[in-house]
Protein backbone atom coordinates (compact mmCIF):
# COMPACT_ATOMS: atom_id res chain seq x y z
CA UNK A 1 0.00 0.00 0.00
CA UNK A 2 2.46 2.54 0.63
CA UNK A 3 4.49 1.94 -2.68
CA UNK A 4 0.99 2.23 -4.14
CA UNK A 5 0.39 5.61 -2.35
CA UNK A 6 3.93 7.04 -3.17
CA UNK A 7 3.38 5.98 -6.57
CA UNK A 8 0.22 8.29 -6.82
CA UNK A 9 1.66 11.67 -5.30
CA UNK A 10 4.63 11.41 -7.23
CA UNK A 11 2.33 11.08 -10.52
CA UNK A 12 0.66 14.12 -8.97
CA UNK A 13 3.42 15.81 -8.17
CA UNK A 14 4.66 15.42 -11.81
CA UNK A 15 1.46 16.80 -13.51
CA UNK A 16 0.70 19.61 -11.25
CA UNK A 17 4.81 20.53 -12.01
CA UNK A 18 3.73 19.96 -15.72
CA UNK A 19 0.69 21.89 -15.36
CA UNK A 20 2.81 24.78 -14.02
CA UNK A 21 5.67 24.88 -16.23
CA UNK A 22 3.35 25.33 -19.07
CA UNK A 23 1.27 28.03 -17.54
CA UNK A 24 4.37 29.97 -16.35
CA UNK A 25 5.29 29.74 -20.17
CA UNK A 26 2.11 30.56 -21.62
CA UNK A 27 2.25 33.60 -19.22
CA UNK A 28 5.87 34.84 -19.87
CA UNK A 29 4.92 34.94 -23.67
CA UNK A 30 1.83 37.04 -23.36
CA UNK A 31 2.78 39.24 -20.58
CA UNK A 32 6.98 40.22 -21.24
CA UNK A 33 6.18 41.00 -25.06
CA UNK A 34 3.49 43.03 -26.38
CA UNK A 35 4.36 43.99 -30.05
CA UNK A 36 3.89 47.38 -30.78
CA UNK A 37 1.98 48.60 -33.86
CA UNK A 38 5.63 49.78 -35.84
CA UNK A 39 7.23 46.67 -34.86
CA UNK A 40 4.03 44.82 -36.59
CA UNK A 41 3.86 47.28 -39.10
CA UNK A 42 7.46 46.81 -40.44
CA UNK A 43 7.02 42.93 -39.92
CA UNK A 44 4.16 43.38 -42.31
CA UNK A 45 6.44 45.77 -44.55
CA UNK A 46 9.35 42.94 -44.63
CA UNK A 47 6.89 40.38 -46.13
CA UNK A 48 5.62 42.94 -48.28
CA UNK A 49 9.54 43.49 -49.32
CA UNK A 50 10.24 39.72 -49.35
CA UNK A 51 7.36 39.52 -52.22
CA UNK A 52 8.04 42.67 -54.29
CA UNK A 53 11.56 41.01 -54.47
CA UNK A 54 10.33 37.40 -55.76
CA UNK A 55 8.35 39.22 -58.16
CA UNK A 56 11.37 41.56 -59.23
CA UNK A 57 13.62 38.35 -59.78
CA UNK A 58 10.48 36.70 -61.59
CA UNK A 59 10.62 39.19 -64.00
CA UNK A 60 7.12 40.34 -63.25
CA UNK A 61 5.77 43.73 -61.27
CA UNK A 62 4.41 45.07 -58.19
CA UNK A 63 1.27 45.94 -58.48
CA UNK A 64 -0.27 48.34 -55.73
CA UNK A 65 1.41 50.47 -53.23
CA UNK A 66 0.16 48.79 -49.36
CA UNK A 67 -1.58 52.57 -48.59
CA UNK A 68 -1.75 51.16 -44.88
CA UNK A 69 2.35 51.86 -45.11
CA UNK A 70 1.02 55.44 -44.68
CA UNK A 71 0.74 54.01 -40.83
CA UNK A 72 4.41 54.58 -40.59
CA UNK A 73 3.93 57.82 -39.58
CA UNK A 74 1.32 57.01 -36.18
CA UNK A 75 2.05 53.94 -35.31
CA UNK A 76 2.90 52.74 -31.73
CA UNK A 77 6.53 52.78 -31.18
CA UNK A 78 8.37 50.32 -28.76
CA UNK A 79 9.55 53.67 -27.46
CA UNK A 80 8.03 56.84 -27.97
CA UNK A 81 10.70 58.87 -27.36
CA UNK A 82 12.05 57.20 -31.21
CA UNK A 83 9.47 59.45 -32.98
CA UNK A 84 12.29 62.23 -33.88
CA UNK A 85 12.61 64.55 -36.66
CA UNK A 86 14.90 62.21 -37.72
CA UNK A 87 12.62 59.08 -37.61
CA UNK A 88 9.89 61.20 -39.35
CA UNK A 89 12.27 62.71 -42.68
CA UNK A 90 12.98 59.12 -42.59
CA UNK A 91 9.54 57.36 -42.75
CA UNK A 92 8.80 60.26 -45.76
CA UNK A 93 11.94 58.78 -47.43
CA UNK A 94 10.72 55.17 -47.18
CA UNK A 95 6.93 56.03 -48.63
CA UNK A 96 8.29 58.15 -51.63
CA UNK A 97 10.93 55.66 -52.29
CA UNK A 98 8.48 53.17 -51.79
CA UNK A 99 5.53 54.59 -54.28
CA UNK A 100 8.11 55.06 -56.84
CA UNK A 101 8.52 50.91 -56.94
CA UNK A 102 5.13 50.96 -58.14
CA UNK A 103 5.81 53.86 -60.53
CA UNK A 104 8.84 51.94 -62.42
CA UNK A 105 9.75 50.72 -65.65
CA UNK A 106 10.55 47.18 -65.62
CA UNK A 107 14.54 48.10 -66.24
CA UNK A 108 14.58 50.35 -63.13
CA UNK A 109 12.72 48.27 -60.74
CA UNK A 110 16.19 46.38 -59.04
CA UNK A 111 17.31 49.40 -58.40
CA UNK A 112 14.14 50.87 -57.02
CA UNK A 113 13.43 48.28 -54.70
CA UNK A 114 17.22 48.34 -53.35
CA UNK A 115 16.81 52.34 -52.62
CA UNK A 116 13.90 51.40 -50.87
CA UNK A 117 15.62 48.25 -48.75
CA UNK A 118 18.67 50.88 -48.00
CA UNK A 119 16.51 53.52 -46.80
CA UNK A 120 15.28 50.65 -43.93
CA UNK A 121 18.83 50.19 -43.38
CA UNK A 122 19.37 54.28 -43.39
CA UNK A 123 16.88 54.45 -40.11
CA UNK A 124 18.08 51.56 -38.48
CA UNK A 125 21.58 52.15 -38.73
CA UNK A 126 20.01 55.41 -36.38
CA UNK A 127 17.73 54.42 -34.28
CA UNK A 128 17.46 50.02 -33.99
CA UNK A 129 19.86 47.74 -35.86
CA UNK A 130 19.15 44.55 -34.44
CA UNK A 131 16.90 43.67 -37.93
CA UNK A 132 20.02 45.30 -39.99
CA UNK A 133 21.13 41.49 -41.27
CA UNK A 134 17.46 40.41 -41.67
CA UNK A 135 16.96 43.55 -43.70
CA UNK A 136 19.75 42.86 -45.77
CA UNK A 137 18.75 39.82 -47.28
CA UNK A 138 16.18 41.67 -48.94
CA UNK A 139 18.45 43.34 -51.08
CA UNK A 140 18.86 41.57 -55.14
CA UNK A 141 22.01 41.33 -55.87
Amino acid sequence: MPKTLSFVLICLGISCNSERKQKVEIYSKESFYKQSEMAALMLWMYDVNAANKQLILEGKSPKHFPKDFLKIHTAQLTDSTDRTLSFKAFSDYYIRNMKAVFESSQESLTRRHNTVINSCISCHQTICIGPIPKIKKLLIK
